[in-house]
């Protein structure tokens, strides 16, 4: 059986502003084109179709397109939530769009309620896991602790005692939006740390033959059998280097696996540059770039004049600015943005408490701080799905 991987689509999504409309729009061609020139058997979704609960009608009408569009080529679509969706409104109707072969899977209760599908070789149980939100679906799965890896560990759990009731040989494919470990994030993903834990281990997802993933929005193989296809366009300057693609899976008779990668239309590249800004306004090197989406890192010791406006004279496409001005090389005080880089809200609270008082949170600080960063995810996912 062949295949098609894909996900975080992130229907409505801007790049500073700049809608992305058209691109995705394109994106939609290409998948629906592959589809048809590649012979695929089944389209898998991972979830973040939309960018938020609420869409904007553009990007729901062009949703809906895309949705009559597989269902006329009669290849099956199986979709999951993931945690910029509103499960509950993307799975409306879910039971009448079924018929036309698009399987939306939103519910956590359903994710042991596999799409059967089928090929010369026998049945493939498909099964999805929507994006699990620990504090939501905690309940459902009767666990003790509420993380990431608890609640998708025991989703799998029914997913493997569902798969052992099916005939002898049965393949298997399991969709789930999630960070597992060893996955590399960029800057355009929502976090979803739970209690200091994001990551799930790649091994909760033994015993299926492939694992479809999402949330990650760039292309990896974490192993042979649990790949994420990332995102078909880039959605902030840090994906700049990455190569957008879906992934082309072949599942042969006895549940081997062979992977490729589809490479997705760019509408524009992506170009980081720094220097000096009379240094990129002149040099022939960056010829290239001219027709980017530009984001400058400026090391001017002093601030130029009109910055963005020079700088659009040759860079049309100049989408952001950054400034990092050259210091002396005993200077050795880093940027605000310099220290924050990389660090997770917690532990840029506890710099802060650090900073204020002379030492930092202890123990049981450390857990009030942790509790209140949760509380306030968990409030605006549940604000999402009640939305």
């Amino acid at each position: 059986m062949r295949f098609l991987h894909t996900s975080d689509w992130h229907l409505g999504r801007s790049l500073h502003r700049v809608s992305m409309l058209d691109a995705q729009a394109a994106f939609l061609d290409h998948l629906v084109a592959t589809v048809r020139e590649r012979d695929v058997d089944a389209v898998l979704v991972a979830g973040d179709v939309y960018d938020r609960a609420v869409p904007p009608l553009t990007a729901v009408e062009l949703f809906d397109d895309a949705l009559h569009r597989l269902a006329a080529v009669g290849v099956p679509t199986v979709m999951i939530s993931g945690n910029h969706d509103s499960a509950r409104r993307l799975g409306v109707g879910a039971g009448l769009i079924e018929r036309a072969g698009i399987h939306l899977r939103t519910d956590p209760a359903g994710c042991d309620t596999p799409v059967v599908l089928a090929d010369d070789h026998g049945e493939v149980a498909c099964y999805g896991l929507p994006y699990l939100e620990p504090a939501l679906v905690k309940d459902e799965f009767k666990t003790d602790k509420t993380h990431h890896e608890a609640v998708v560990g025991a989703a799998m759990d029914r997913v493997r005692a569902d798969l052992a009731t099916r005939p002898a040989g049965t393949r298997s494919l399991v969709l789930a939006h999630a960070f597992v470990a060893g996955g590399q994030e960029s800057d355009s993903e929502r976090d979803i740390t739970v209690g200091g834990v994001a990551a799930v281990p790649a091994g909760v997802f033994d015993g299926v033959d492939y694992a479809a993933l999402g949330h990650l929005h760039g292309a990896q193989t974490i192993t042979e059998r649990v790949r994420y296809s990332g995102s078909p366009l880039a959605y902030s300057f840090s994906e700049a280097s990455h190569r957008k693609t879906m992934w082309l899976v072949d599942l042969g008779a006895a549940g081997e696996i062979d992977a490729e990668r589809v490479d997705c239309p760019v509408p524009r590249p992506l170009a980081r540059l720094r220097g000096r800004l009379d240094d990129l306004l002149d040099d022939p090197a960056l010829a290239g770039h001219e027709q980017s989406f530009v984001e400058a890192t400026l090391t001017d010791p002093v601030r130029p004049a009109d910055p963005m406006a020079r700088l659009a004279e040759r860079f049309p496409y100049a989408l952001s600015l950054v400034f990092e001005p050259e210091r002396a090389e005993e200077d050795t005080v880093a940027s605000y943005a310099e220290r924050l880089k990389g660090r997770s809200d917690q532990e840029i609270a506890e710099d802060f408490v650090a900073h204020v008082r002379g030492s930092g949170p202890d123990e049981r600080e450390r857990t009030v701080l942790r509790g209140a960063f949760d509380d306030v995810r968990v409030e605006i996912s549940v604000r999402e799905v009640a939305g």
